[in-house]
C-alpha cells in the first residue's frame, strides 16, 4: 500500500490547529501535510522497515545520551515547517539549545522548526521522488544533514544544504559529520 495524497484545498484549507486536531482525533492513521496543505496519508510500515527503523534510532539515540547535544524523535513525531509542511521524519535530532528555546506548549504540539537531521527509510511502497522531495523540502527548510536509506538498492543519499545530493552503495557506515560529532551509524543491520 502506498501514500495516499488527499487535497481538500477546494472545500477547507485547514489551519495548523485544525490539522493538529484531525491528528489527534485520529491517532490510528499517520498524517503528514505538504506545502500546499495537501493531506498525505502514510501506510503502517512492514516489519523490515520498523525493525530497521528501530535500530536506526537506537543507535542514534545511545550517541545522544552519551553526548547530550539535543533531543532524538521518532517517526511519530510532527514538525511543521517554515514552509508550512507537517512531517514526520522516521528518526530526528534537534540541537538543544534550538529544543531548549522553544516554550512547553510548542514541545507538547507539532515541533514548530525542521529538525537538524533526518532519516528516511525507503519503504517498499514508497516513491523514490516523493521521498527523495521531503528530503530536499527539509533541506530548503533547514535541515542540515539527511540520510535517504533505500534498503532495496543498498544505497544512501546524503543531503546537505546547498550541495548535491552524494549516493553512496552499500556503505557498512555513515558519519553524523559536524552535525552529529563523533556519531558514527552502523548500517550492517540495515542491509541485513
Amino acid at each position: 500500500m502506498t501514500a495516499l495524497t488527499l487535497n481538500l484545498n477546494s472545500i477547507i484549507k485547514l489551519t495548523k490547529e485544525q490539522f493538529y486536531q484531525l491528528c489527534e482525533e485520529n491517532s490510528d492513521l499517520k498524517l503528514e501535510r505538504n506545502a500546499q496543505g495537501e493531506l498525505i496519508i502514510m501506510p503502517p510500515t512492514g516489519g523490515e522497515t520498523g525493525r530497521s527503523n528501530v535500530n536506526l534510532i537506537l543507535q542514534v539515540g545511545l550517541w545522544n545520551e552519551k553526548n547530550h547535544g539535543g533531543e532524538v524523535f521518532d517517526s511519530s513525531t510532527g514538525f511543521t515547517l517554515p514552509n508550512g509542511a507537517d512531517r514526520s521524519p522516521d528518526v530526528s535530532w534537534v540541537e538543544k539549545s534550538r529544543w531548549d528555546a522553544l516554550t512547553k506548549e510548542q514541545k507538547e504540539k507539532f515541533i514548530p522548526l525542521c529538525p537538524d537531521f533526518v532519516i528516511e527509510i525507503l519503504s517498499p511502497n514508497d516513491s523514490l521522488k516523493k521521498t527523495q522531495s521531503k528530503m530536499q523540502e527539509y533541506m530548503e527548510n533547514g535541515c542540515r544533514l539527511g540520510w535517504l536509506i533505500n534498503r532495496k538498492k543498498q544505497e544512501v543519499e546524503i543531503s546537505r544544504p546547498k550541495q548535491d545530493v552524494e549516493v553512496l552503495k552499500l556503505p557498512q557506515t555513515l558519519s553524523g559529520e559536524d552535525v552529529l560529532p563523533g556519531f558514527i551509524l552502523n548500517l550492517q543491520k540495515i542491509w541485513g
